[in-house]
């Protein structure tokens, strides 16, 4: 594979983001959700908003890819919470990958450029959640050492699921763990 590079998100990204976001959610959550839920969604309705979010720069989110080549392999984006949620102050909102990009660090690269990013920002935590099924995104979180906050039912685009809460407290630990 091509050597990978890591860099913040411009608007030129959002296609590629939101592609690569429909993309995972199609394979991750096959039979966890309705094949017509995940087969209906589209690449061209999260552009536009992936797209605001990028030309918009708040300093408060941060939006970082990994590329192969000219190929966009992974993203991860973060956001400052005002107010704080569950007692943290900051959330990873969003990292997929590609399998070609899995298993081989960028993902841990990913979360610990978010957790630099809100650490500037003024962060002491970063909280993260995800649907309860999502048994290797579970797992890669508490490898790196998230803790359980909450499993919770919750309301999707009317799909009714269960959702995890983790949450890391110090965000140098949480960097220096994404460093192994």
């Amino acid at each position: 594979m091509t050597e990978i590079t890591f860099r913040r998100a411009t608007a030129d990204d959002a296609a590629a983001i939101a592609a690569l976001r429909v993309d995972s959610w199609r394979t991750t959550y096959r039979g966890v959700m309705p094949d017509a839920y995940l087969d209906g969604m589209r690449a061209e309705e999260s552009t536009t908003m992936w797209s605001q979010v990028l030309l918009a720069d708040v300093p408060t989110v941060c939006v970082c890819v990994a590329e192969a080549g000219d190929e966009i392999v992974g993203f991860a984006s973060g956001m400052m919470l005002n107010p704080e949620k569950l007692g943290f102050d900051a959330e990873l909102t969003a990292i997929y990958l590609k399998p070609i990009a899995q298993r081989g660090g960028v993902g841990r690269r990913l979360l610990a450029m978010i957790a630099d990013a809100m650490q500037r920002q003024g962060a002491s935590g970063l909280m993260v959640w995800v649907i309860a099924a999502n048994q290797a995104a579970r797992k890669f979180y508490e490898e790196l050492g998230a803790e359980l906050l909450v499993e919770q039912p919750f309301t999707w685009d009317g799909l009714e699921l269960t959702e995890a809460g983790y949450g890391w407290r110090d965000l140098a630990l949480l960097q220096q763990s994404c460093s192994k």
